[in-house]
């Protein structure tokens, strides 16, 4: 497939700036995949289309304070987006600009940048000797603040700190937030396990790989970043008893699929235990292994995620969704509305 294939138009003013004033006031489209039929709701009205027996997976990576602003010797300020811990208290990073000397942070933090092949790396040190590594972590995360994507306009704020964050987040390490979670409250998640739903985790660690653009006109070219996930062994047995009683497997967003699917991949179409890395490109044509049914928000143009929901729903049915939802005046993206996809 093209990557033009996977445009489409909508108004900037449906970007989503700031997030609902509650989490599961945003809207919900019903997606019926069967039928090809839509149904305008709010997320709250999650419960009425799940079921006892049903069971849903969800991400609890917790998103790190990964955008720092620092200062060259020159007086320059510097973006730094932090990507990947390689080694405590180095990290590959991305920044814009020359990609090499020092930089100084609050908190008596100093990065050193240097290139290695085209990777920026940065090691942070202290001024104060006698800090840990552990301390220089501490005020390294104090002078991040969340990284909220491009599209967000804006610096982020106070507010963002606890709302880029699901509030079933628990394992630290993702740079950007599995948006699909960001609707749940904890009420919203109590009437599920009252109604019957079983609920269950997966650790994805939400990186470099999920928003890397695509640049090839043939998708097929594109090379998915690692993203590392870990799977319980009471997830994948619930896993596997929901596949042999033939139950709903539902998945809270593309990050959860990822780590489902790249897991089955290597295993026979079964979920495994344990750590893994998710490189698995899903696009039109994969065949899903173990989800049924997949909560997500609306991607951007062009962009893994889009291709992968794409791949569960036909791009020509995701495209007519998308149309519906920007006729109905629906936010978009990180911060936006959602769509559960059945």
């Amino acid at each position: 497939m093209k990557l033009s294939d996977f445009d489409y138009l909508f108004p900037e003013r449906l970007i989503a700036q700031h997030p609902p004033q509650a989490r599961d006031s945003s809207r919900l489209l019903i997606l019926d995949r069967k039928n090809e039929a839509f149904e305008h709701r709010i997320f709250r009205n999650l419960p009425e289309y799940l079921f006892s027996g049903d069971l849903l997976i969800i991400n609890d990576t917790k998103v790190i304070p990964a955008r720092i602003k620092g200062e060259k010797a020159s007086g320059k300020t510097v973006d730094i987006l932090l990507v990947k811990e390689l080694e405590i208290n180095t990290w590959q990073v991305l920044i814009k600009g020359r990609a090499k000397g020092k930089v100084r942070l609050s908190g008596g933090i100093i990065a050193e940048l240097s290139d290695s092949d085209g990777i920026v790396i940065a090691k942070f040190s202290a001024e104060d000797e006698n800090l840990t590594e552990a301390e220089i972590k501490e005020e390294l995360f104090k002078a991040g603040k969340p990284p909220l994507p491009f599209y967000i306009k804006r610096e982020a704020a106070g507010p963002d700190s606890e709302r880029y964050q699901t509030v079933f987040a628990q394992k630290e390490g993702a740079i950007a937030a599995p948006t699909a979670g960001l609707h749940f409250t904890e009420e919203l998640l109590s009437k599920l396990k009252n109604k019957g739903v079983d609920i269950k985790l997966v650790t994805l660690h939400v990186g470099y790989g999920t928003f890397k653009p695509v640049t090839s006109e043939d998708i097929t070219e594109h090379k998915m970043g690692e993203e590392e996930y870990e799977i319980s062994e009471e997830t994948a047995d619930a896993i596997r008893t929901a596949q042999r009683e033939g139950r709903r497997i539902i998945a809270v967003g593309t990050t959860v699929t990822r780590a489902l699917e790249s897991s089955a991949a290597f295993n026979d179409g079964r979920v495994s235990v344990g750590e893994g890395k998710a490189s698995i490109f899903i696009y039109p044509g994969y065949k899903f292994k173990v989800i049924n049914a997949l909560i997500t928000n609306f991607h951007l143009p062009r962009s893994t995620p889009m291709m992968l929901t794409s791949a569960f729903t036909g791009l020509t049915l995701l495209k007519k969704a998308y149309a519906e939802s920007i006729k109905e005046g629906y936010r978009f993206f990180s911060y936006g509305d959602s769509m559960f996809i059945v």
